[in-house]
């Protein structure tokens, strides 16, 4: 009996053969279609979900410090193209006494991150330092206040003349509050909220500018992730460069990583 002779480039030699060796223009699409998807993950979450921010200055001691590295959550509140002004509200609304980042009301200014005070309808006033809402005193546990300050027209709120509180207020808003402070109270109008820092008597905030819309809220901070304070540091104004530095720092700071306290009012 004959033995049958062995096939002769079987399936696998048949692969082989229509197997393609890979180019060096091949493995440079691959990997470059890998970093798009992993760029478009960062870019979705940076937009809708996240952000690192930094901070600059003393207008929220105690509450955060200079230095702190934070994590914002956008969830809800704000969605946009990363990096750019095109962004849209979503459905969720601040409330009172909650943290927030911000676009700043005035032109060419950086966002900020400060504490919602007043609501939509509320009536405000501050008498001697203490606030007051619809003619109660607010507990503010986290407000920081210099006692020799509590006269100041900062702090009895709105003042007899906005040009006691300098130069720096707009001429729009001196004219609002002069003309919209019925029984010495400022009522918040509808869409708008007003916001001060921790730090009452070194904050830049609504007593000096004005409201803030709901459009120009961003997220609320959730917790803090890092404290390195470095002199000179800026905080993150929206631009590509500042957004990328929180980033980075976090990235070379591997070891100094704190979650070191969630924020009031998340």
């Amino acid at each position: 009996m004959k033995a049958r002779p062995a096939r002769r480039g079987g399936s696998s030699g048949a692969a082989a053969a229509t197997r393609r060796p890979s180019t060096t223009g091949s493995r440079v699409r691959s990997e470059l279609l890998s970093w798009f998807w992993v760029l478009f993950a960062f870019l979705l979450l940076e937009g809708t979900v996240v952000q690192a921010r930094v901070i600059p200055s003393g207008s929220m001691e105690n509450s955060v410090l200079i230095g702190d590295h934070l994590i914002v959550s956008r969830a809800g509140y704000d969605a946009g193209i990363p990096f750019t002004r095109y962004h849209v509200s979503l459905w969720r609304e601040p409330h009172r006494q909650q943290i927030i980042v911000l676009r700043a009301v005035l032109p060419n200014s950086p966002d900020l991150i400060k504490r919602i005070v007043a609501i939509p309808g509320d009536r405000l006033r501050i008498v001697h330092g203490q606030v007051y809402i619809n003619g109660a005193a607010l507990r503010e546990p986290y407000a920081e206040h210099d006692p020799a300050a509590l006269d100041a027209p900062s702090e009895n709120y709105p003042p007899r003349d906005m040009s006691l509180l300098g130069s720096d207020v707009p001429a729009s808003w001196a004219r609002y509050v002069s003309t919209h402070d019925p029984n010495g109270e400022i009522v918040v109008p509808a869409g708008d909220f007003f916001v001060m820092g921790d730090n009452r008597d070194n904050s830049f905030d609504s007593r000096f500018w004005g409201f803030v819309p709901r459009s120009h809220v961003i997220g609320t901070p959730v917790f803090v992730y890092m404290s390195i304070r470095a002199p000179g540091e800026v905080w993150d104004s929206g631009n590509i460069a500042d957004r990328f530095g929180a980033y980075f720092d976090a990235a070379i700071h591997p070891g100094e990583i704190r979650w070191r306290r969630l924020l009031r009012g998340f």
